[in-house]
């Protein structure tokens, strides 16, 4: 793919859904393409997360802690909150598939964010929607 076609997938993520397509094209210029093959371990719950994946082709299953939680596809993505924080990750994604995703680093995408400050506007927005999102799952549970 090209990095045209990579900043159009990009602009399909939630995360970056609002940026302009300079900004998405940074973030893919500074993304790389890679290949997983089946049963691969692509992100292990409670391993510290070092960045985003962006499935362009194959699939995944995402389990927490033991349980499984969804099947992944072209399109879906995971590991955004690794972009800021470089915490756990909260869940564990397996291929199921031979796999192309293209992947962004947590110093990667901060470097871009220094370069384009907008960017750290729109983060502060989705992650508040998730705060929320979360805030109002958590109480309909209790």
């Amino acid at each position: 793919m090209t990095t045209s076609q990579h900043a159009e997938a990009l602009g399909r993520v939630s995360l970056f859904s609002d940026l302009t397509g300079k900004q998405l094209e940074a973030i893919a210029n500074a993304a790389k393409e890679i290949e997983r093959g089946d049963g691969e371990v692509l992100a292990k719950e409670g391993d510290t997360g070092i960045g985003f994946f962006l499935i362009l082709e194959g699939t995944a299953h995402v389990d927490v802690g033991g349980d499984a939680k969804a099947e992944l596809g072209p399109g879906d993505s995971f590991g955004e909150i690794s972009l800021l924080d470089g915490g756990p990750r909260a869940a564990t994604v397996t291929a199921t598939s031979q796999m192309r995703l293209l992947g962004l680093t947590a110093w990667a995408f901060k470097a871009i964010v220094k370069e384009h400050p907008e960017l750290a506007v729109r983060l502060l927005e989705v992650l508040a929607g998730y705060v929320r999102n979360t805030a109002k799952t958590d109480s309909l549970d209790t």
